[in-house]
């Protein structure tokens, strides 16, 4: 039994009704940070942009732009980075938003008390709006799991009637110990779990401070557990980085001048941390995660496999189509468009067409006069007459932006990415879908191009064509 990405007619995608924008610090950086939360059309998902930089750049919220964990999850895309990024897509998540792009005029989001709670309010004053298109989610059929060998950190994901989060921490001290929490409702992310606060224990902060690497941090944003003895040198230290004239450690092993929210706050800000961190997979998830230890690193790690799970299953995902159904183009219209005759057509029929992706047929028969050359005793239809096929396919599409396509020939000017996955044989019906991956610029066409046959993609790849008038017009 497989998992399944499914779009969801019952729940629409949902953006914020209008900008708001947040001020504050970096936690690492300690640099002032204007951050401002931007409605998004329909299937963009999160994004930060650098509006600091030249050019504004933008980062998708991706597993894949994940280039270190160190402190929080960290992203890079070509050279423009964003730090810390898990509280924010906590909070995205957490309040069932889908689509919106975060503008920041530095590296890194204001850490704000270290929890996802001044986001959440932020973007509950802005309003949400429901849009237009079903909301996609990833179905759990099946256990999937990731396990660091190193660590031990665990992440499961198991099938469950909707988003749920379990995390199970264990930090081997006396201050700590062994905590729980769950999330069974995503509506409950507001009350129970966005105003967990981040924490470090004082071994870890000693050494942060040493290295300058959390300059934005104070008691009002950062729990810190005392593990052990703190000598009286240290704590001038840490009253000189907090900017106190006096602290002291609680009863409960925490620096003073804080309360704790939850008995088990830190459990619930590692939940929060997991959520942020799998908003990188790109799509909702319809199951339940279970965290041991978990962290920023297994966090994403987990978070790519799955995407990469996602992706390979959207991809190998066979179309559904009535071939019974009257074709949008037969034989004698597609010979009209195309100057390929017989024996080299290979496309029978158009089922769909649209601006930007076609649908083609080809039924294979033994009578096809490549079978009797190659391989006459067991006939395989040749790969680069599928890529050929998918080429006509796609040459319908772009020979349909012109008013006179007869008057145009269809070149290749570039295959890339070819790879062949099943046998094609007599008997079998291609299906062909390409799709454009950049606008159609002086008849250059570039797009993705798939072949399915008896529920399975048999070849794909990338085309890149160009249409040219003929000389004797």
């Amino acid at each position: 039994m497989k998992s399944k990405t499914v779009s969801n007619p019952m729940t629409k995608q949902r953006t914020i009704a209008k900008e708001v924008t947040l001020q504050g610090v970096g936690l690492h950086t300690g640099a002032n940070v204007t951050m401002k939360f931007v409605p998004a059309p329909e299937n963009h998902g999160f994004a930060f942009k650098r509006v600091d930089l030249e050019g504004e750049p933008i980062i998708e919220a991706d597993a894949n732009y994940v280039i270190n964990t160190q402190r929080g999850t960290n992203l890079e895309k070509r050279g423009v980075k964003i730090q810390t990024s898990e509280h924010v897509l906590a909070a995205l998540v957490g309040l069932d938003i889908d689509n919106v792009l975060i503008e920041l005029d530095s590296p890194e989001p204001p850490i704000m008390d270290g929890s996802s709670k001044f986001f959440v309010e932020a973007l509950e004053s802005a309003g949400i709006v429901e849009q237009d298109a079903d909301r996609e989610e990833y179905v759990i059929k099946d256990v999937i799991s990731y396990r660091d060998e190193a660590t031990g950190s665990e992440i499961t994901v198991i099938p469950a009637e909707e988003y749920q989060v379990t995390t199970m921490v264990d930090f081997g001290t006396k201050v700590l110990g062994t905590q729980n929490a769950t999330l069974e409702h995503l509506s409950d992310f507001k009350d129970e779990i966005a105003d967990a606060r981040t924490f470090s224990f004082l071994h870890e902060l000693e050494m942060l401070l040493e290295n300058g690497l959390i300059k934005g941090g104070d008691l009002n944003n950062a729990i810190v557990y005392v593990d052990k003895e703190i000598s009286a040198e240290t704590m001038k230290k840490l009253e000189k980085a907090f900017k106190k004239e006096k602290l002291s450690v609680k009863p409960n092993g925490i620096l003073d001048n804080l309360t704790l929210h939850h008995p088990n706050e830190a459990a619930r800000h590692k939940l929060l941390d997991v959520i942020g961190d799998l908003a990188l997979i790109g799509t909702r998830i319809k199951g339940k995660v279970i965290a041991n230890k978990p962290g920023h690193y297994v966090n994403t790690q987990f978070a790519k496999k799955l995407s990469k799970i996602i992706k390979l299953e959207k991809r190998n995902k066979v179309p559904k189509y009535d071939l019974n159904q009257t074709p949008l183009m037969d034989i004698t219209q597609i010979m009209k468009m195309l100057p390929h005759r017989p024996p080299f057509l290979l496309v029978d029929k158009i089922l769909e067409l649209s601006d930007t992706h076609v649908v083609g047929v080809k039924n294979v028969t033994m009578n096809e006069p490549f079978f009797v050359g190659h391989f006459p005793g067991a006939p395989v239809m040749p790969g680069v007459l599928q890529v050929e096929a998918m080429a006509q396919t796609g040459g319908i599409l772009v020979l349909s932006t012109v008013p006179d396509p007869e008057n145009y020939l269809t070149y290749f000017m570039k295959i890339d990415n070819v790879k062949f996955k099943q046998q094609v044989v007599p008997g079998d019906t291609l299906i062909f879908k390409c799709d454009l991956m950049s606008p159609i610029r002086r008849g250059i066409c570039h797009m993705s191009a798939y072949a399915y046959a008896n529920g399975k993609l048999v070849s794909e790849a990338e085309l890149m064509a160009q249409i040219v008038k003929t000389k004797n017009v």
